[in-house]
């Protein structure tokens, strides 16, 4: 590999341009007309422009992220996460191309992308999994005796869907056959399909999950992460290895990830993801992402790996240099996701041009942007900025570190989720692992109230 292409933007291709220079790998950017001045776009060994502002006439137009490849000669394409990373369709045509497609076989894409086969090859990989329907749902299926048999609450998900979206709450039975029908008609207009599924749900659960690696013939995984704290099912802080889980469940999640990732015949870094449940102590699949997490960073932090060198090392061919035995863990690490978002006005996105970016730094503390002062957000695409990252020997400190980290940290010019993710790394909730995934709309209603 000596040539790549990434095709995603901000603060994800800013990460992958960094490990290629170590390695020794020149980066081309593609870049959408709107970004053509941005960081990404500034580190770049070349810089392409694949179409105008809206993504579906660039990050997402797969002839014209082809023909970039192509015409820069590069040898290879990493999607990133988002955009194409998880598309089979354009997955192929980079192979077919005669380029190297940095992730998972489409095939292994479209296994887990589709969620409801995705979770039947949970089941037979001996992977927990909560009650619900194995396949999707099928025209004359009786969903509510269905439902009746799963129990309520439960979600109606996209059998396409993933990231936290296509999902539908229904906690009453009357609920059960409107939701269904707008679940399956934002499942058409969103991905494509209109299959949905049915899965239980649980009350204050938990998001832990693990991250697995696999080159074809050995498969590992590199420990746990929680990722509880969530707005609208969007994860903004996550923290490794995931605190308060029994050892048996902890060690039935690693082992079974790895399991699926065998037997999915799965080349290349990935994630399969749970939900908890405190109290009975459950653990249950809810679905792999089949490429690289924006929370890998805490990963790295307590394993010392880079995980998008190993990502470039699977895709051209190299085995892993490890085995299980030889990943060992030190430490606690979080991650706080810095959005350009108003948590005081519903989460809004906050378009503009940054006036004075400081992050912070001191022991312990990485932080991972897609932007510097001067640079501007575009209403365009998603809100993310970048990621403060703290490392600590103990997870008490951490916290501590954290706080001293984001007290640091300010953005001018639009703006950002710091003051929330400040409040919430205080809470003696956080502290006492009391917190779940939807803790944090709880919170902001409690506040509201206060106010």
């Amino acid at each position: 590999m000596h040539k790549l292409l990434i095709a995603n933007r901000g603060e994800i291709a800013v990460r992958i341009i960094r490990t290629a220079r170590e390695m020794g790998i020149v980066t081309v950017a593609v870049v959408s007309e709107a970004d053509k001045t941005s960081y990404a776009a500034d580190l770049a060994d070349e810089v392409i422009i694949v179409g105008p502002a809206p993504a579906g006439l660039s990050y997402l137009n797969h002839a014209a992220v082809l023909r970039a490849a192509l015409d820069s000669g590069a040898d290879a394409v990493h999607p990133g996460y988002g955009f194409l990373s998880e598309n089979a369709e354009f997955a192929r045509k980079v192979i077919a191309a005669g380029l190297t497609w940095v992730g998972p076989s489409p095939e292994s894409i479209e296994l887990m992308g589709d969620k409801s086969r995705a979770r039947r090859a949970a089941i037979d990989a001996g992977v927990p999994t909560l009650p619900g329907t194995e396949t999707a749902l099928q025209a004359g299926d009786d969903i509510d005796a269905i439902a009746a048999k799963i129990g309520f609450p439960l979600v109606v998900k996209a059998s396409a869907g993933g990231g936290g979206r296509g999902i539908r709450l229904v906690e009453d039975p009357a609920q059960l056959r409107g939701t269904v029908d707008i679940a399956q008609a934002e499942a058409l207009a969103a991905f494509h399909s209109s299959d949905v599924y049915f899965e239980k749900f649980v009350t204050r659960a938990r998001h832990v999950e693990v991250q697995i690696l696999g080159d074809g013939s050995t498969y590992l995984h590199l420990g746990d992460r929680d990722c509880s704290m969530q707005r609208r099912q969007q994860k903004i802080l996550e923290e490794a290895p995931a605190p308060g889980l029994p050892d048996d469940v902890r060690e039935r999640m690693r082992d079974s990830s790895v399991e699926l990732a065998r037997k999915a015949n799965y080349v290349g870094v990935g994630t399969v993801e749970f939900l908890y449940d405190p109290i009975s102590h459950e653990v249950a699949f809810i679905e792999m992402n089949t490429r690289i997490q924006v929370e890998h960073t805490i990963t790295e932090a307590i394993t010392g790996m880079d995980l998008v060198r190993e990502q470039l090392r699977i895709a051209a061919g190299e085995k892993l240099s490890i085995t299980q035995e030889d990943v060992s863990f030190y430490g606690h690490a979080l991650e706080f996701r810095i959005n350009a978002e108003d948590p005081d006005n519903n989460f809004m996105p906050s378009p503009g041009t940054i006036k004075t970016m400081n992050l912070p730094g001191g022991a312990g503390v990485r932080s991972d942007f897609g932007f510097i002062a001067g640079k501007t957000v575009a209403p365009f695409y998603d809100s993310l900025l970048g990621k403060i990252i703290v490392w600590a020997p103990t997870r008490e400190l951490a916290i501590a570190r954290a706080a001293r980290a984001l007290e640091e940290a300010r953005i001018d010019g639009v703006k950002s989720t710091i003051g929330l993710l400040s409040s919430l790394v205080a809470l003696p909730d956080f502290a006492h692992v009391n917190h779940h995934t939807k803790y944090i709309e709880s919170f902001l209603d409690s506040m509201g109230d206060a106010g």
